[in-house]
């Protein structure tokens, strides 16, 4: 991709589109809303994390940075492809549209896909070619991907911290014994992650020849269960015993008093310079094959991170160290030339971190949330940023903007009635229209706030593990007035991209 211009898109998770099949897919739907997209004269399709998540079902918590979620693989593309019979998947239980059911979703897509499996099986001949070469691209983290789901199968809460000595230490010969037993199963994964990435790409290459672009989302940290930490424990502070001794969050800001303690290792920067950062070097690379542009969540934590130790049980003891952000980025700028990266710059923000951010000329983020509780010098708001950001009305982790105009702040009306002109029951549309006459590069409105929804449709409440991650689209809430609404700011503010 060449450089950013400007330009505007929509955040709408996978999981999110709307089908009969409880959790959008890589299918039909998907199509459906790229064609929406570029019909309202959009660039970027913006997503969450794809990988296979396990306790608590967050895209930020995953068992691979590489793998795809299984839940996103299309059951209508495999009756195409002659792995599923068409009636199976007519039986399917009634599920909800409203929201994802995430145990009833992973119990009958799981053993539809064990179907198709066996299908791919009988009719190896027919896919063997194009295996093979997935395999041959892929197997430099597939195959500890696969034997790891494979040794979780019996006991899917057990940590790979917990298993045999021998095992989580990765010995040689433990690790030959283990593919040969469970070899039926590492090939099952093996086949999901084929599948998967087979829909991915067709996707993403119908979007592309469409003028869209897909705006992926990569976490800096990793889940301690995970094939990522099983395989490169070397990368990551833990102790003899595979334990964590410091874990990952962010001190008490704006969402939370006592901060986000995530529980997810820290990384030993020592050993990954010593490693020429050899494994952010490969994710990396990855995610710009996978995505066309990649932001970066919690950016700041390449140049220092808030270390907490394991023992605490919340963030507030913790310390910032120091990170080798710099470095890694610039082994990649010389491999790569352009960083098509976004920079999450949220949060507590220092002058190191701007300058790490602005060394590569990474674009920032915007909130236009969190523009209105001071005063007109708030770097939030429209007439102080510069050109080199992302602008949002919110994000995944923010209430929906009609959500959090009903529990603003006293201060926060003031500052939005002095700002804005316009009555405060359409107020919601004069923020998604700031962010689009901002000098901001690119754009960016959640489905929700575009769909004009409350609260009750927001994506994630940080510092909590329930009644997340669940919303999902219905395509009745998308009216004519949205679509028209959204043409027309992206044409009268000058962010259609001539193709």
């Amino acid at each position: 991709m060449k450089e950013l211009e400007r330009s505007s898109g929509v955040l709408l998770h996978l999981s999110s589109l709307p089908n009969q099949h409880g959790i959008g897919t890589l299918g039909k739907d998907a199509y459906e809303f790229v064609d929406f997209l570029a019909e309202t004269k959009q660039r970027f399709w913006q997503i969450l994390p794809i990988g296979p998540t396990g306790y608590g079902n967050s895209p930020y918590q995953s068992y691979s940075v590489f793998a795809g979620n299984l839940l996103f693989i299309s059951l209508d593309r495999l009756v195409d492809d002659g792995l599923l019979d068409e009636a199976h998947v007519l039986q399917l239980p009634e599920m909800s549209e409203k929201t994802v059911e995430y145990d009833v979703v992973s119990k009958e897509k799981s053993a539809l896909l064990r179907e198709a499996f066996g299908a791919f099986k009988i009719n190896f001949d027919d896919w063997k070619e194009e295996y093979y070469t997935f395999l041959g691209e892929h197997s430099w983290w597939l195959t500890d991907y696969a034997l790891f789901r494979a040794l979780k199968s019996n006991d899917e809460d057990l940590c790979w911290k917990e298993w045999s000595r021998p095992l989580r230490h990765r010995d040689e010969h433990e690790m030959d014994v283990a593919l040969l037993k469970q070899d039926a199963e590492v090939n099952y994964h093996r086949f999901v992650q084929f599948i998967f990435f087979r829909q991915w790409f067709q996707l993403k290459n119908y979007a592309n020849s469409k003028g869209i672009l897909i705006f992926g989302d990569l976490p800096l940290y990793v889940s301690l269960d995970s094939s990522d930490v099983w395989g490169n424990q070397d990368i990551f502070l833990l102790d003899e015993n595979c334990a964590m001794t410091h874990v990952g969050g962010v001190p008490p800001d704006y969402f939370s008093e006592t901060g986000q303690y995530w529980g997810c290792p820290v990384f030993n920067w020592d050993r990954l310079a010593e490693r020429n950062y050899d494994w952010w070097a490969a994710r990396i690379h990855f995610n710009l094959r996978m995505f066309d542009l990649v932001r970066i969540d919690h950016f700041r934590g390449l140049e220092s991170f808030w270390s907490i130790p394991s023992t605490e049980e919340n963030a507030i003891n913790g310390e910032w160290w120091p990170a080798k952000g710099f470095e890694m980025l610039s082994l990649l700028k010389s491999q790569l030339g352009y960083l098509p990266v976004i920079a999450e710059d949220l949060g507590i923000i220092t002058p190191e971190v701007e300058a790490l951010r602005d060394a590569f000329e990474l674009p920032g983020m915007k909130v236009l949330q969190f523009a209105y509780a001071g005063n007109e010098k708030d770097v939030n708001l429209p007439h102080n940023y510069g050109t080199n950001f992302a602008v949002y009305t919110g994000t995944h982790d923010n209430d929906t903007t009609l959500g959090w105009l009903k529990t603003a702040t006293k201060e926060e009306r003031k500052n939005l009635k002095r700002y804005y002109s316009a009555s405060w029951g359409t107020l919601h549309r004069s923020l998604i229209e700031a962010a689009w006459a901002s000098v901001a590069k690119i754009a960016i409105v959640p489905m929700q706030d575009l769909l004009e929804l409350d609260g009750k449709h927001r994506m994630n409440t940080p510092g909590t593990v329930i009644n997340n991650w669940e919303w999902r689209m219905e395509w009745r809430m998308l009216k004519k007035a949205h679509k028209d609404f959204l043409v027309d700011l992206t044409e009268k503010y000058n962010r259609v991209v001539e193709l």
